[in-house]
């Protein structure tokens, strides 16, 4: 058999290897997606030694359904619904698993706003439904922001607070760069229900990170003053 260049190889040219028999070919999809499996799976059990075992669960489930996968999805899709079955009957058996329905819930059940109302000027006022305290500008330079190590750990800690259910969202959507149809399909939401999701858990992030997006607590004072200058003087 022709070598294949595993490394750089495209998902189905690692699974028609994988087909014929070369064991590199599983290697490789396990070095690719194997730290992600585990990051998602702890979205569902709460113990981190549950979610590795649930995750080589998934690769077993993976060799025992290669010959049924036709393609119709990807094979990430694929690998990761392998993933949330298997997280389900592990919940089944432990009970110590996020329930999936919690992930499902409808977005507005809480009644949940994606920004604090307290940010905007209140019912009766002439400005109502405008900033009264509006989010901070980044600075010149974003990428320097997000790419800090101390920003990083802003980013990670906020996510950990969101209710599980927009965690997952954004995780999979801005952690790991799945599309949208991918997460629905996964999580069994509706595209609407996932749109909302992510848009509350990213304004939640975004608040959380205020503080580093490089605007001195003066020059915020000032930028605030401005603005409600500018209110009285309209």
């Amino acid at each position: 058999m022709a070598s294949v260049p595993l490394l750089d190889a495209a998902d189905h040219v690692l699974l028609d290897a994988l087909r014929q028999g070369d064991d590199r070919a599983f290697t490789t999809l396990i070095e690719r997606y194997h730290p992600s499996l585990v990051r998602i799976a702890t979205l569902f059990v709460r113990d981190r030694e549950v979610a590795e075992e649930v995750a080589q669960e998934t690769w077993i489930g993976v060799l025992k359904g290669l010959d049924r996968f036709e393609g119709r999805s990807s094979f990430r899709t694929w690998l990761f619904s392998i993933l949330a079955n298997q997280a389900r009957r592990r919940g089944e058996r432990e009970r110590r698993v996020i329930p999936f329905a919690a992930l499902r819930r409808p977005a507005d059940d809480n009644g949940e706003t994606a920004v604090d109302p307290d940010r905007f000027w209140p019912p009766g006022d002439e400005w109502t439904g405008y900033w009264e305290s509006p989010p901070r500008d980044l600075v010149d330079n974003p990428e320097a922001v997000i790419l800090s190590a101390e920003t990083r750990t802003a980013i990670d800690r906020a996510i950990e607070l969101l209710p599980s259910n927009q965690q997952a969202v954004i995780r999979l959507r801005d952690v790991e760069g799945w599309e949208a149809d991918e997460v629905c399909n996964v999580l069994e939401l509706s595209a609407t229900n996932q749109r909302v999701l992510l848009h509350r858990a990213r304004s939640r992030v975004r608040q959380a990170l205020e503080p580093y997006l490089g605007v001195s607590e003066d020059e915020q004072q000032r930028r605030d003053q401005d603005h409600e200058l500018e209110r009285d003087e309209g």
